[in-house]
């Protein structure tokens, strides 16, 4: 009966626990009092928001950190790494997000490193054969076999970090952690990677991943851990928990409008990269048996063009999540612009008071002209602050509308870069939504300063109107050094054109048009039409 019961209780002691671990660095709390466990063989998963921590923590369990207070037990001992190696040691390997690897070693010694086999009977002397047996071995079981003696700098990004989960894998361990390594994988292997973390769980060893990837959570672990600014705020058993819990446990809200988007989002992304490479595949196979069989091309054909139509109606699902991820980022500058002024420009201003008040009781003249040097940058910043302001979320757009926001715009772009502008606003523009005004505003805004960057002008031409059919036309024209004929988005993407592609993008947000010319004469039109609704009065 003592046996029966020491046996079941070996068997439920967890191989790690975190006792109240936090971790600080420098002022910024990366994790407050985690507290955690993990059994043999069990796999559990972390989730959270970005800078929620859950890399420090692997990071902080693979030794690569030390925690600033708190207890990590290993195995029944307390235990303190000092270096990622002691971990090792322990039987803990990891795989981080960006590879650590040996750039100027070939793919098998990157694979061995640190792990490598001696020969029999002459221990210190490495035993090559053995090494690149094993390490073609595990490369086989991820389907990169012929790249095992190419140069890691010579490696995609995907076979990199096929090479780190070989290297965990080379030797036998008892708890590996992953952090977000099947991001970067093919569909393929990422299948090939759950159903490996299915067989080291079945031979008792822990796993602990950390994935966006919610599907392959569920697919492979037991638990799902979250957190939330560096604290664990659930720990839930998978097989009593949705998808649409976690997510709200991830949000820290349960409405529906931030729920919904994000998860359709996670979703979404996962099934365009699996229908991505399925299209690649067919693709492949399509011109490998183009000349001999016919039939099957058809089939293969109609299969891609119902792909593609796929492909399209998520594009346009990606474009309306798109929209709201601009419309956020633009209340989040609005709100980061109100606190800037109403925050550090009031202090700067009241500091700039206290020095005057300090100047004016001095009597010694270089202290003096000291003192007024100091207020003249606390001045200078605080302009250069208000025009920080402006440029994340112009006043006068909110105040007077987009006639009054452009103009001033204009105005302020001309005198700061001696450019000649001349300006055109349709009287009748009236007042639009206020996304569209914003958007509108933004065009002007990026076109602008194109014209600065690249366009080498000294003269300029904007006109805002409306057309007959109640649409919103805005043509900006420059005397530069123009744009070749005929204009590719790739070439503008490589020249460093991204204003020009910026506004390409609002554009087809909106639903409206693009235009970009260069005439013989020289010098660059760009002419964007948006359709809108009737001003509101």
């Amino acid at each position: 009966m003592t046996l029966s019961l020491l046996s079941e209780k070996s068997a439920t002691e967890p191989l790690l626990r975190l006792i109240q671990i936090s971790k600080r660095f420098g002022a910024l709390t990366a994790l407050h009092e985690v507290s955690l466990q993990v059994l043999p063989g069990e796999v559990v998963g972390l989730v959270g928001r970005r800078g929620s921590g859950k890399s420090t923590l692997l990071q902080l369990i693979g030794g690569l950190h030390q925690p600033t207070s708190g207890a990590l037990v290993f195995d029944g001992a307390a235990v303190r790494f000092s270096s990622p190696a002691q971990a090792q040691a322990l039987g803990i390997a990891m795989v981080h997000q960006t590879p650590l690897l040996a750039e100027n070693l070939d793919v098998i010694a990157n694979v061995s490193l640190g792990r490598e086999a001696s020969r029999p009977f002459v221990r210190g002397l490495p035993d090559h054969v053995n090494m690149a047996r094993r390490a073609i071995e595990l490369l086989t079981e991820f389907d990169a076999a012929p790249i095992v003696n190419i140069k890691v700098s010579n490696l995609s990004d995907e076979q990199r970090q096929v090479v780190a989960i070989a290297r965990a894998l080379c030797a036998p361990s008892r708890l590996l952690l992953l952090d977000d390594v099947l991001a970067v994988l093919s569909y393929d292997r990422q299948a090939r990677m759950l159903d490996r973390m299915r067989q080291l769980a079945q031979a008792e060893v822990a796993v602990v991943i950390a994935s966006d990837n919610l599907k392959h959570l569920f697919t492979v672990t037991q638990r799902v851990v979250v957190l939330y600014e560096g604290r664990v705020i659930a720990d839930r058993n998978t097989a009593d928990s949705t998808p649409r819990e976690i997510v709200e446990l991830i949000v820290g809200s349960t409405r529906q409008d931030q729920v919904t988007p994000i998860i359709w989002a996670l979703e979404s992304y996962h099934q365009v990269q699996q229908q991505t490479e399925e299209l690649h595949r067919t693709q492949v196979l399509l011109r490998q048996s183009l000349e001999q069989r016919d039939t099957l091309n058809r089939q293969l054909l109609e299969r891609l063009r119902q792909q593609v139509e796929a492909l399209d109606q998520l594009n346009v699902a990606l474009q309306a999540a798109q929209l709201r991820l601009m419309t956020e980022r633009e209340e989040e500058r609005k709100f980061l612009a109100r606190e800037l002024h109403d925050q550090v420009i009031q202090d700067l201003l009241s500091f700039n008071y206290r020095l005057e008040d300090i100047e004016s009781e001095v009597n010694d003249d270089v202290q003096q002209q000291e003192l007024a040097a100091v207020r003249q940058s606390v001045r200078s910043v605080v302009s250069d602050l208000r025009q920080l302001c402006s440029d994340l979320r112009p006043p006068t757009l909110d105040a007077h509308g987009l006639k009054a926001a452009i103009r001033s715009l204009a105005e302020e772009w001309a005198e700061r870069h001696r450019i000649q502008l001349d300006l055109n606003i349709d009287p009748k523009l009236g007042r639009l939504p206020e996304a569209l005004e914003l958007s509108i505003f933004r065009i002007v805004q990026e076109g602008l300063n194109n014209i600065r960057k690249h366009a080498v002008a000294k003269q300029v031409s904007l006109r805002v109107e409306r057309t007959p059919t109640a649409s919103v036309l805005v043509r900006l024209a420059d005397d530069g050094q123009g744009l070749p004929k005929p204009i590719d988005l790739a070439e503008l993407s490589a020249a460093k054109h991204f204003g020009l592609l910026g506004i390409s993008e609002r554009v087809a947000l909106l639903g409206g048009t693009m235009q970009v010319d260069s005439p013989n004469g020289g010098g660059t039109v760009l002419q964007v039409e948006i359709p809108s609704p009737y001003p509101s009065m």
